[in-house]
């Protein structure tokens, strides 16, 4: 993920990513601040520590001396340079930012467990909920779960493929009427290039994403009005070589223009070190009315999506995870406009309901979406020169196929009788295909999927 030029001059940008701590005088340093003039400082106190136990009770000489001294050394600490960003004031504004949306974003539980991997799961009262303090949503109740979309060809699920979630592991569940959140610590904002954009996407959206810093592996429908979209998406464990990459893997419900106006719906899991300070594949969601620019966030870092389950928690590590050549376990998503109030429910395994979206914090999606797209991405941030060595899927190509390379299964699309469909007209998109790619087909038991992904550098992605 690209640092963007407008938050450097944000206070917290420049505190919270300079990692030295400067003390006046006391070692030479990269401001012009000679050896010998902290040496000359260090000096000062043991002279007067010398002359204190050996001097006569009054010696105007000696105090001249001692008042000159001191007032030359504070002219020698402070070079005349205007470039000094670890002033005392910078670092207190830094943690009162960052405890303040810490404080906005982590409400309090009823209930904390501890999952293995090293978070904390907060049980939230579902009223308090971080949704509900968005202006729109003040005061809503949380609805009853809609009418799932009816299935006109009914396809087989896997059950003992599923995936679920590792802090589900400890054996403890979050209390009915509360809902799962992973709490957000101070350092999980620090990675953030700002408070401002901390849980957001790159503003820069383009179809061809190949001059953006993101590269694609995806198939897509458009051309019609789709009302939801539902796959089983293979997981597995992707090397990010770069803390301000990610890779992940994801459904995108779309609206509007690839512009200022974008509207979005995304789920699936990612890989995030920035995010999340690790390299756990994770559920994600994501949602924004303006192309990232200043609405939406990942997964319940802002108001906006509404849980109402209290098994599932996103931002949370999945487990178990494929490996190559060995077992291999998916998640099955599901997302579809509910038929009754319009608005857009996220469904996690088999019939489990996470929650939603509502339909009047969109634009274009208020009604239906123009455009489902399926899918892997990278950020590509070529900080060593050359192209990343980022994995996508399972860092294999498409063509390894089953236990190898990374698979989306049974993708559907919800029509506007709210029934599932198998998708028609399907387009590729691989930007990169030396890089990342992508291979399509169909099965009685799989109906449409692909396998995808790649090692990222290599011989013919240089």
């Amino acid at each position: 993920m690209k640092r963007h030029s407008e938050d450097s001059d944000d206070p917290f940008f420049v505190a919270a990513h300079n990692t030295t701590t400067r003390q006046q005088c006391t070692q030479p340093d990269n401001d012009g601040v000679p050896e010998q003039t902290c040496a000359q400082q260090n000096h000062s106190p043991k002279l007067a520590s010398f002359t204190s136990q050996n001097a006569p009770p009054v010696i105007p000489s000696f105090v001249a001396l001692l008042l000159l001294v001191t007032s030359i050394a504070p002219a020698m600490c402070h070079p005349m340079q205007g470039n000094h960003t670890f002033r005392p004031s910078h670092e207190l504004l830094k943690l009162r930012r960052v405890r303040a949306h810490l404080k906005r974003i982590n409400k309090p539980p009823v209930k904390t467990i501890q999952s293995p991997d090293g978070d904390l799961i907060d049980c939230v009262l579902s009223h308090q909920q971080l949704a509900f303090d968005h202006p729109k949503l003040r005061g809503h109740t949380p609805l009853d779960p809609p009418e799932r979309p009816r299935e006109k060809n009914h396809t087989k699920v896997d059950r003992e493929s599923e995936s679920f979630q590792l802090w589900s592991d400890s054996g403890e569940t979050c209390p009915e009427g509360t809902v799962p959140i992973r709490r957000t610590t101070e350092e999980d904002i620090l990675r953030a290039s700002s408070i401002r954009r901390f849980g957001r996407k790159p503003r820069a959206v383009r179809r061809d994403s190949s001059g953006s810093g993101h590269e694609h592996a995806v198939v897509f429908v458009n051309g019609d009005q789709y009302y939801g979209a539902r796959a089983s998406i293979n997981v597995w464990a992707p090397s990010v070589s770069d803390e301000f990459e990610f890779s992940l893997s994801q459904m995108w419900v779309i609206a509007g223009s690839f512009g200022k106006d974008l509207n979005t719906i995304e789920a699936g899991w990612q890989v995030s070190p920035q995010l999340y300070g690790d390299n756990y594949p994770r559920f994600f969601t994501y949602w924004t009315t303006d192309a990232y620019q200043t609405t939406g966030c990942y997964n319940l870092l802002c108001s906006g999506f509404i849980q109402t389950n209290n098994r599932v928690a996103i931002g949370a590590a999945i487990s178990p995870r494929s490996a190559y050549n060995r077992r291999q376990f998916d998640i099955g998503l599901m997302i579809w406009k509910d038929p009754k109030h319009g608005h857009w429910w996220l469904e996690f395994g088999t019939g489990v309901l996470v929650g939603y979206w509502p339909a009047n914090m969109f634009s274009h999606l208020r009604s239906h979406a123009s455009m489902v797209q399926f899918g892997g991405e990278i950020v590509n941030t070529r900080s060593r020169g050359y192209h990343t060595a980022t994995q996508m899927g399972s860092g294999h190509f498409a063509e390894e196929g089953f236990r190898k390379a990374a698979y989306f299964r049974n993708l559907q699309v919800v029509d506007w009788d709210n029934s599932l469909l198998p998708l028609r007209n399907i387009h590729h998109l691989a930007d990169h295909s030396n890089c990342y790619n992508i291979r399509q087909g169909s099965s009685n038991v799989w109906g449409t999927y692909f396998y995808y992904g790649g090692p990222g550098r290599n011989v013919g992605c240089p």
